[in-house]
Protein backbone atom coordinates (compact mmCIF):
# COMPACT_ATOMS: atom_id res chain seq x y z
CA UNK A 1 0.00 0.00 0.00
CA UNK A 2 1.17 3.52 -0.78
CA UNK A 3 0.55 6.76 1.10
CA UNK A 4 0.68 10.44 0.28
CA UNK A 5 2.10 12.85 2.86
CA UNK A 6 -1.40 13.62 4.10
CA UNK A 7 -2.40 9.97 4.43
CA UNK A 8 0.83 8.93 6.14
CA UNK A 9 0.61 11.86 8.52
CA UNK A 10 -2.94 10.89 9.44
CA UNK A 11 -1.92 7.25 9.86
CA UNK A 12 0.99 8.07 12.16
CA UNK A 13 -0.63 10.96 14.01
CA UNK A 14 1.97 13.52 12.98
CA UNK A 15 1.83 16.63 10.83
CA UNK A 16 2.63 16.77 7.14
CA UNK A 17 5.10 19.50 8.01
CA UNK A 18 7.01 17.01 10.17
CA UNK A 19 7.13 14.48 7.32
CA UNK A 20 8.41 17.12 4.93
CA UNK A 21 11.08 18.09 7.45
CA UNK A 22 12.12 14.43 7.84
CA UNK A 23 12.53 14.32 4.06
CA UNK A 24 14.64 17.50 3.99
CA UNK A 25 16.67 16.28 6.96
CA UNK A 26 17.40 13.04 5.12
CA UNK A 27 15.96 10.72 7.72
CA UNK A 28 12.82 9.63 5.83
CA UNK A 29 12.78 10.02 2.08
CA UNK A 30 9.64 9.13 0.09
CA UNK A 31 9.75 6.04 -2.10
CA UNK A 32 9.11 8.23 -5.13
CA UNK A 33 7.66 11.49 -6.36
CA UNK A 34 4.63 11.00 -8.63
CA UNK A 35 3.87 12.84 -11.86
CA UNK A 36 1.97 15.50 -9.94
CA UNK A 37 4.93 16.20 -7.69
CA UNK A 38 3.52 14.49 -4.58
CA UNK A 39 5.65 12.48 -2.19
CA UNK A 40 4.61 8.82 -2.17
CA UNK A 41 5.58 6.48 0.68
CA UNK A 42 5.59 2.69 0.60
CA UNK A 43 5.75 -0.02 3.25
CA UNK A 44 9.49 0.39 3.83
CA UNK A 45 8.99 4.07 4.61
CA UNK A 46 6.08 3.28 6.94
CA UNK A 47 8.34 0.88 8.85
CA UNK A 48 11.14 3.45 8.94
CA UNK A 49 8.75 6.08 10.31
CA UNK A 50 7.67 3.71 13.07
CA UNK A 51 11.32 3.25 14.06
CA UNK A 52 11.88 7.01 14.05
CA UNK A 53 8.89 7.61 16.31
CA UNK A 54 10.03 4.85 18.66
CA UNK A 55 13.41 6.51 18.99
CA UNK A 56 11.84 9.94 19.46
CA UNK A 57 9.70 8.55 22.26
CA UNK A 58 12.86 7.25 23.91
CA UNK A 59 14.36 10.75 23.82
CA UNK A 60 16.97 10.44 21.06
CA UNK A 61 17.86 13.48 18.99
CA UNK A 62 17.12 13.52 15.27
CA UNK A 63 20.85 13.54 14.58
CA UNK A 64 21.26 10.40 16.67
CA UNK A 65 18.28 8.71 15.04
CA UNK A 66 19.59 9.53 11.57
CA UNK A 67 22.94 7.99 12.38
CA UNK A 68 21.20 4.81 13.54
CA UNK A 69 18.56 4.25 10.88
CA UNK A 70 20.71 5.23 7.91
CA UNK A 71 23.68 3.07 8.96
CA UNK A 72 24.37 0.18 6.54
CA UNK A 73 24.37 -2.21 9.52
CA UNK A 74 20.93 -1.10 10.79
CA UNK A 75 18.83 -4.15 11.74
CA UNK A 76 15.11 -3.39 12.09
CA UNK A 77 14.31 -6.56 14.04
CA UNK A 78 17.14 -5.97 16.47
CA UNK A 79 16.06 -2.34 16.89
CA UNK A 80 12.54 -3.48 17.80
CA UNK A 81 13.93 -5.82 20.45
CA UNK A 82 15.96 -2.96 21.89
CA UNK A 83 12.88 -0.69 21.86
CA UNK A 84 10.93 -3.37 23.71
CA UNK A 85 13.64 -3.76 26.36
CA UNK A 86 13.92 -0.02 26.93
CA UNK A 87 10.16 0.37 27.22
CA UNK A 88 10.10 -2.41 29.81
CA UNK A 89 12.81 -0.57 31.72
CA UNK A 90 10.76 2.62 31.58
CA UNK A 91 7.71 0.75 32.86
CA UNK A 92 9.76 -0.57 35.78
CA UNK A 93 10.88 2.97 36.57
CA UNK A 94 7.29 4.21 36.54
CA UNK A 95 6.15 1.28 38.67
CA UNK A 96 8.77 2.14 41.30
CA UNK A 97 7.78 5.80 41.32
CA UNK A 98 4.08 4.92 41.54
CA UNK A 99 4.82 2.64 44.50
CA UNK A 100 6.82 5.41 46.14
CA UNK A 101 3.92 7.86 45.69
CA UNK A 102 1.42 5.32 47.03
CA UNK A 103 3.55 4.66 50.12
CA UNK A 104 4.07 8.37 50.70
CA UNK A 105 0.32 8.92 50.45
CA UNK A 106 -0.25 6.08 52.91
CA UNK A 107 2.18 7.70 55.34
CA UNK A 108 0.47 11.07 54.94
CA UNK A 109 -2.82 9.40 55.82
CA UNK A 110 -1.24 7.71 58.84
CA UNK A 111 -1.49 4.15 57.53
CA UNK A 112 2.28 3.41 57.42
CA UNK A 113 5.60 4.96 58.45
CA UNK A 114 8.36 5.51 55.89
CA UNK A 115 12.03 6.07 56.64
CA UNK A 116 13.79 8.94 54.86
CA UNK A 117 15.80 6.36 52.90
CA UNK A 118 12.57 4.78 51.62
CA UNK A 119 11.23 8.16 50.54
CA UNK A 120 14.13 8.66 48.14
CA UNK A 121 14.77 5.06 47.09
CA UNK A 122 12.57 5.32 43.99
CA UNK A 123 14.24 8.51 42.81
CA UNK A 124 17.74 7.08 43.26
CA UNK A 125 16.81 3.93 41.39
CA UNK A 126 15.36 6.02 38.56
CA UNK A 127 18.67 7.90 38.35
CA UNK A 128 20.51 4.59 38.11
CA UNK A 129 18.12 3.32 35.43
CA UNK A 130 18.38 6.54 33.42
CA UNK A 131 22.17 6.40 33.54
CA UNK A 132 22.11 2.77 32.45
CA UNK A 133 19.86 3.58 29.53
CA UNK A 134 21.94 6.56 28.37
CA UNK A 135 25.50 5.52 29.16
CA UNK A 136 25.45 1.94 30.46
CA UNK A 137 26.98 0.25 27.45
CA UNK A 138 29.90 2.68 27.20
CA UNK A 139 30.61 2.78 30.95
CA UNK A 140 30.42 -0.99 31.37
CA UNK A 141 32.63 -1.47 28.33
CA UNK A 142 35.23 0.94 29.70
CA UNK A 143 35.22 0.06 33.42
CA UNK A 144 33.54 -3.35 33.63
CA UNK A 145 30.30 -4.63 35.14
CA UNK A 146 31.70 -5.02 38.65
CA UNK A 147 32.78 -1.38 38.91
CA UNK A 148 29.42 -0.15 37.64
CA UNK A 149 27.47 -2.37 40.05
CA UNK A 150 29.57 -1.13 42.98
CA UNK A 151 28.84 2.45 41.95
CA UNK A 152 25.12 1.72 41.72
CA UNK A 153 25.13 0.11 45.16
CA UNK A 154 26.82 3.17 46.64
CA UNK A 155 24.12 5.39 45.18
CA UNK A 156 21.31 3.15 46.45
CA UNK A 157 22.78 3.18 49.96
CA UNK A 158 23.35 6.93 50.16
CA UNK A 159 21.62 8.74 52.97
CA UNK A 160 19.64 11.88 52.25
CA UNK A 161 22.50 13.98 53.64
CA UNK A 162 25.07 12.22 51.45
CA UNK A 163 22.92 12.62 48.35
CA UNK A 164 22.49 16.33 49.09
CA UNK A 165 26.26 16.63 49.41
CA UNK A 166 26.70 14.99 46.00
CA UNK A 167 24.43 17.59 44.43
CA UNK A 168 26.17 20.44 46.24
CA UNK A 169 29.63 19.23 45.18
CA UNK A 170 28.58 18.99 41.54
CA UNK A 171 27.07 22.48 41.67
CA UNK A 172 30.28 23.85 43.22
CA UNK A 173 32.31 22.13 40.52
CA UNK A 174 30.26 23.69 37.73
CA UNK A 175 30.48 27.14 39.34
CA UNK A 176 34.27 26.91 39.69
CA UNK A 177 34.56 25.56 36.15
CA UNK A 178 32.61 28.45 34.62
CA UNK A 179 34.66 31.01 36.55
CA UNK A 180 37.92 29.35 35.53
CA UNK A 181 36.88 29.41 31.88
CA UNK A 182 36.89 33.22 32.02
CA UNK A 183 40.70 33.10 32.27
CA UNK A 184 40.97 30.18 29.87
CA UNK A 185 43.84 28.50 31.75
CA UNK A 186 43.14 24.87 32.76
CA UNK A 187 46.19 25.00 35.06
CA UNK A 188 44.91 28.00 37.04
CA UNK A 189 44.10 27.73 40.73
CA UNK A 190 40.39 27.97 40.05
CA UNK A 191 40.49 25.37 37.26
CA UNK A 192 42.37 22.99 39.53
CA UNK A 193 39.76 23.60 42.22
CA UNK A 194 37.12 22.52 39.70
CA UNK A 195 39.16 19.41 38.90
CA UNK A 196 39.47 18.58 42.60
CA UNK A 197 35.74 19.08 43.14
CA UNK A 198 35.17 16.77 40.19
CA UNK A 199 37.38 14.17 41.93
CA UNK A 200 35.35 14.58 45.12
CA UNK A 201 32.12 14.16 43.17
CA UNK A 202 33.39 10.99 41.48
CA UNK A 203 34.41 9.42 44.79
CA UNK A 204 30.81 9.56 45.98
CA UNK A 205 30.16 6.93 43.31
CA UNK A 206 33.49 5.18 42.79
CA UNK A 207 34.70 2.43 45.08
CA UNK A 208 38.35 3.25 44.33
CA UNK A 209 39.85 6.42 42.85
CA UNK A 210 42.87 6.49 40.54
CA UNK A 211 44.33 9.35 38.55
CA UNK A 212 44.28 7.21 35.42
CA UNK A 213 40.54 6.52 35.74
CA UNK A 214 39.87 10.20 36.48
CA UNK A 215 41.73 11.27 33.37
CA UNK A 216 39.98 8.58 31.34
CA UNK A 217 36.48 9.59 32.32
CA UNK A 218 37.28 13.26 31.63
CA UNK A 219 38.46 12.28 28.15
CA UNK A 220 35.20 10.42 27.61
CA UNK A 221 33.30 13.65 28.30
CA UNK A 222 34.90 15.03 25.13
CA UNK A 223 34.77 11.85 23.04
CA UNK A 224 31.09 11.08 23.65
CA UNK A 225 28.66 13.78 22.51
CA UNK A 226 26.08 12.82 25.15
CA UNK A 227 28.52 13.55 27.99
CA UNK A 228 29.70 16.66 26.16
CA UNK A 229 26.11 17.94 25.97
CA UNK A 230 25.67 17.42 29.72
CA UNK A 231 28.80 19.37 30.67
CA UNK A 232 28.25 22.02 27.99
CA UNK A 233 24.64 22.61 29.04
CA UNK A 234 25.46 25.93 30.73
CA UNK A 235 28.51 26.96 28.72
CA UNK A 236 29.88 25.67 25.44
CA UNK A 237 33.35 24.18 25.75
CA UNK A 238 32.99 23.25 29.43
CA UNK A 239 33.55 19.54 28.82
CA UNK A 240 36.80 20.14 26.95
CA UNK A 241 38.03 22.68 29.51
CA UNK A 242 37.25 20.27 32.36
CA UNK A 243 39.08 17.51 30.50
CA UNK A 244 42.13 19.74 30.17
CA UNK A 245 41.97 20.78 33.84
CA UNK A 246 41.67 17.16 34.98
CA UNK A 247 44.60 16.15 32.78
CA UNK A 248 46.70 18.83 34.47
CA UNK A 249 45.38 17.71 37.87
CA UNK A 250 46.24 14.07 37.24
CA UNK A 251 49.49 14.72 35.38
CA UNK A 252 48.16 13.16 32.18
CA UNK A 253 49.04 14.13 28.63
CA UNK A 254 46.42 16.35 27.00
CA UNK A 255 45.07 15.35 23.61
Amino acid sequence: MEYTVQKLGALAGISTRTLRYYDEFGILKPARINSSGYRIYGQAEVDRLQQILFYRELGLSLEGIKALVTAPSFDGARALREHHEKLLQRRQQLDRLILNVERTLAQTEGRITMSNEEKFAGFKQKLIDDNEQKYGQEIRGKYGDEAVEKSNRKLRNMTEEQYDRVQETEAEMFAALEQAMEDGDPASVLAQKAADLHRQWLTFYWDTYTKEAHAGVAQMYVDDERFTAYYDKNRSGAARFLRDAVHVYTGSEQE
